[in-house]
């Protein structure tokens, strides 16, 4: 009976231990948990400041050029649409035209063909006319060209250095010009098929300066950007550089000088 009564009572004390741990145990979950929300804040806190402060070097930044950022990316210049070639850069020795022809023996860069082709076919579709009157030209013809615009400078009372000066301005130097590179087309309203200023006014070309941009095409040589692009006034020759840089000198109103040197 002795032995029993202990054991009870060694049962009741064991009893009252776990009563009395009961009471105090959500206590201490309540201050446990504290502590440990307190640690992974603080935690959580030091990886976000770390991320914020520093961009792994792998990481890349990419820069939207439409989204007013002071800051823009740099235009690779090497790109084959956007060579520059005027007078004071010359084509590449090494570089070869790859061109497509055209239905009327013009030709054009291949890569630029399809734009080109939507381009007119557009056009066509407001009930416009447009022509194509060069193109493409090799060394030998932009050399000819040239040379006949030298002669007709003569033949006005220019000395041969003028009138070399003058043909210039209106015709590129063999070597500095964009049909050589199979990119450049002079394309004229069928009413009209003079290459003098009284262009801007047809309606072939009040809507190339309007729409050629969506098509990868600009026009080279704006009335205000003579000085710049050594070039006078040509509201005729349109320039393929892509769509996304088009848009980007069109929506600007920049050349193409000022475009790859912004």
């Amino acid at each position: 009976m002795k032995e029993e009564c202990k054991k009870r009572m060694h049962i009741n004390k064991i009893t009252e231990k776990i009563k009395e741990l009961y009471l105090y145990l959500p206590a201490w979950l309540i201050v446990l948990a504290a502590v440990l929300c307190i640690a992974v804040g603080i935690l959580i806190g030091n990886g976000i400041n770390k991320s914020d402060d520093s961009v792994k070097p792998e990481e890349t930044i990419t820069l939207d050029r439409d989204a007013g950022s002071t800051t823009k990316p740099k235009i690779d210049k090497t790109q084959w649409n956007l060579i520059l070639v005027n007078q004071w850069n010359l084509i590449p020795e090494d570089y070869e035209a790859k061109v497509t022809y055209l239905d009327n023996g013009h030709a054009i860069d291949e890569r630029a063909y399809s734009d080109l082709m939507d381009m007119l076919d557009d056009c066509r579709d407001e009930g416009l006319e447009p022509v194509i009157c060069s193109s493409y030209r090799s060394m030998e013809k932009q050399k000819e060209l040239f040379s006949n615009k030298i002669d007709e400078y003569i033949s006005y009372g220019y000395s041969e250095q003028e009138a070399e000066e003058k043909a210039g301005q209106l015709v590129a130097v063999p070597g500095t010009s964009e049909h050589q590179l199979g990119l450049a087309l002079d394309i004229v309203d069928i009413s009209n098929q003079t290459l003098d200023e009284s262009q801007e006014n047809t309606d072939v070309q009040k809507w190339l300066m309007n729409n050629s941009w969506r098509y990868g095409f600009i026009l080279r040589y704006p009335t205000d950007k003579s000085k710049i692009t050594g070039i006078s006034y040509e509201p005729w020759h349109y320039r393929y550089v892509g769509k996304k840089a088009a848009k980007e000198i069109y929506d600007a109103q920049i050349c193409l000088e000022e475009y790859l040197n912004s």
